[in-house]
């Protein structure tokens, strides 16, 4: 099976490895749009099983959020993660933490992720909204698409600061609040979700944290997930941070296969995807925006694969792996494509899957509100 996917693969390649280089095309960071997102998630006892969802579907959210495009360009997607309700938390910050500020590091957001435990707690969701708020570096531009998603399962007006008063000023920003209550729909409006969402310009919605994701498994997964090997091979950590994050972007890979090849999937098809962005220690992306002058880098800061070569040996290397790179992220790309139009047609032949969760509230609201402010979907 594996071998007739990757032909398949391979004869698509011819006609349309031009365009993937054309489209490689570094943005200019100033007229490039930003996608930027904050996930509120409750750390309280009762949680894990919406902690499971969220890891779950990560990788999923972040492949809606590169379908949608401002005037044909990809936009930057930052997104940040904080914990309330926790009782490990300090008191003295309404049990709230911030586990990433606005990032582009998909795999530092996966980290954090995957490390949030559960514990206690006092849910004040008024108050890590504000703290969202004041402490994350959110644009100014109209043009950019900016969204808080908080869930959790307490009343939504527990706590010192007033959800009447923080949701409307979010709005005033153009920042919209969306709500995800982890129960049933009329205890969510009850218990003020509802309200807080329609305060914030957002969207309400209920789900079962507690249910399990459903997939659809797909003849695909394989060949794309043997194509993620691949692609780690030309990734080359350098400087002071290179081995470290070589290493997290395996341990990130593990951690995502091991909640289900679907979701490793969805994480190496992000790979293929220009939002995959590691300038910070990858040297073939750094060498690719002009961080890297191979004349002053000292030998000993850059991988053992470029140590001793001269300076026009070390470029030729770059380029190489660059170019390899690009074939197996198109290759990752076309097998892609095929992957989602088998998902879709299973999904009208079974009406029994219901993919009602975290991922899908997230991913529902984002287009929503993307298509409000003039931004186009591309089909995955």
């Amino acid at each position: 099976m594996k071998k007739i996917f990757l032909t398949l693969a391979f004869g698509f390649f011819a006609s349309t490895y031009s365009n993937a280089q054309d489209n490689s095309i570094e943005q200019n960071p100033q007229n490039q749009r930003k996608i930027q997102m904050a996930i509120l998630f409750d750390a309280s006892g009762s949680m894990n099983g919406l902690l499971s969802q969220a890891k779950s579907r990560i990788w999923n959210i972040v492949n809606e959020l590169t379908t949608m495009q401002y005037e044909g360009s990809t936009p930057i997607i930052e997104i940040a993660l904080y914990s309330y309700g926790n009782d490990s938390h300090p008191s003295s910050n309404n049990f709230i933490k911030q586990l990433v500020p606005l990032s582009a590091d998909l795999d530092l957001i996966s980290e954090q992720l995957f490390a949030i435990t559960t514990n206690g707690g006092s849910e004040y969701c008024a108050a890590v909204i504000s703290s969202s708020l004041e402490e994350l570096n959110w644009s100014t531009s109209p043009e950019d698409l900016k969204m808080i998603y908080i869930a959790g399962n307490e009343p939504f007006n527990q706590g010192p600061i007033d959800y009447k008063v923080i949701c409307p000023k979010a709005l005033e920003r153009e920042i919209y609040v969306n709500t995800i209550h982890c129960g049933d729909y009329q205890t969510g409006v009850r218990h003020f979700w509802y309200e807080g969402a329609q305060l914030g310009g957002g969207d309400y919605f209920h789900i079962d944290a507690n249910k399990s994701i459903q997939v659809v498994k797909t003849p695909y997964d394989d060949t794309i997930n043997s194509l993620n090997d691949s692609i780690n091979k030309t990734y080359y950590g350098y400087g002071i941070k290179g081995e470290s994050r070589k290493e997290l972007q395996i341990e990130q890979d593990k951690k995502a296969e091991n909640l289900s090849p679907s979701s490793k999937t969805e994480r190496t098809i992000v790979k293929s995807k220009s939002n995959y962005e590691n300038s910070s220690w990858d040297l073939i992306d750094a060498s690719e925006k002009g961080k890297v002058d191979f004349t002053k880098v000292k030998d000993e800061e850059l991988p053992k694969e470029f140590r001793g070569l001269t300076v026009e040996q070390k470029e030729k290397l770059v380029k190489e792996k660059s170019i390899e790179r690009k074939k197996l992220q198109n290759q990752v790309t076309i097998m892609a494509t095929e992957r989602e139009k088998f998902i879709q047609s299973e999904m009208k032949k079974n009406t029994q899957i219901v993919q009602d969760d975290f991922g899908t509230s997230v991913n529902k609201s984002i287009e929503t509100k993307a298509l409000k402010i003039g931004y186009t979907k591309e089909k995955k």
